[in-house]
């Protein structure tokens, strides 16, 4: 196990889910180039993955302003589109297994929690799909904040339904978002991205085998 932890060090751990403890990303993607597609827009692979990390409402804004296009369709329909490709497509899900590691062995030691940029039902889905659920005490997704990462607000509401401290909170993130959002809640964080590679040919390989 790449992380090196102690008891005592930290009354908490918060999770992010996607790319910490799911590999979520060409799942995500598909369904983004399948939303984006119905309305006659291509998504590449190198776009999507530097913005890992935003929320639906966040990643639709860089678009906007990136391609000075104007997104043809309610936004709500959009991203109603993606959700449901995404979750049509949970069964390719993995965990990743130096972090889900991390949250089986404190599960009886610290209470854990997850906070996520997501929605609700498809970050549930992803837990579920990988049989990850069980392990958590709460799941703060967007819907329950008024601000997602690279705010605070996720983290310290994850904190709050705990009754822990934030300084006494542990985070695990992947993105850059997620980093700042750690701080500036003052919470020690892990970015797993210092200890793992990812499986580019497992990328690759799902993105050319589900159709738009």
């Amino acid at each position: 196990m790449p992380f090196n932890l102690r008891e005592g060090d930290f009354d908490a751990i918060i999770f992010d889910c996607d790319g910490t403890l799911v590999d979520t990303a060409p799942t995500h993607f598909i369904a983004y180039r399948e939303a984006f597609g119905s309305m006659g827009i291509s998504v590449n692979w190198d776009w999507y993955e530097s913005l890992l990390g935003l929320t639906p409402e966040s990643l639709l804004d860089r678009y906007e302003s990136e391609f000075g296009l104007k997104i043809p369709c309610p936004r709500a329909e959009v991203i109603e589109r993606y959700s449901r490709a995404f979750r049509r497509n949970v069964d390719q899900l993995r965990e990743i297994p130096a972090v889900a590691k991390v949250a089986r062995a404190w599960k009886r030691i610290v209470p854990l929690a997850v906070a996520s940029n997501g929605e609700r039902e498809n970050v549930l889905a992803s837990l579920s799909a990988t049989r990850l659920l069980d392990l958590f005490s709460t799941v703060v997704t967007a819907e329950d904040v008024h601000h997602g990462k690279p705010a605070p607000d996720l983290f310290l509401e994850a904190a709050n339904r705990l009754g822990v401290a934030a300084k006494r909170c542990l985070v695990f993130e992947d993105s850059d978002e997620g980093m700042a959002a750690a701080r500036a809640a003052e919470m020690r964080s892990f970015d797993i991205r210092r200890f793992l590679t990812y499986g580019e040919s497992r990328i690759l390989q799902l993105i050319d085998t589900v159709p738009i």
